[in-house]
């Protein structure tokens, strides 16, 4: 899994929690260092916040995309859980849209799923 928030101690408690469950993460403070990330981990799965300043998690999310297809699962992590905000995230060509503070067991959901890909 690769972790994509400006916010670093929010970043580094999802890292604990996914190594928790099992899973290996690997952390990026922006966009542009995630599209590092996920070029060069390969991860199952993007946790990406949405609101972070220079390229926002709507448009790595779309580069992601463009140069991945769907080949991987990307979930929005994001504060923003009004409809519009959910609905705009799909359309961005997210997965799954999830508020903070995400549920530990749907995290764990996701991983097992990612295991079986």
């Amino acid at each position: 899994m690769l972790v994509i928030d400006d916010n670093a101690a929010g970043a580094r408690a999802m890292k604990r929690l996914v190594t928790a469950l099992g899973g290996e993460c690997q952390v990026a403070h922006n966009g542009e260092a995630g599209l590092v990330g996920v070029r060069e981990f390969r991860p199952d799965i993007v946790i990406l916040d949405i609101g972070m300043p220079g390229l926002d998690g709507y448009e790595t999310c779309r580069r992601i995309r463009e140069e991945f297809g769907s080949s991987l699962v990307v979930v929005a992590l994001t504060g923003w859980g009004q409809e519009r905000d959910k609905h705009r995230a799909i359309q961005a060509g997210f997965d799954v849209h999830l508020t903070k503070p995400a549920d530990p067991m749907l995290l764990e959901g996701l991983l097992a799923t990612a295991g079986r890909r």
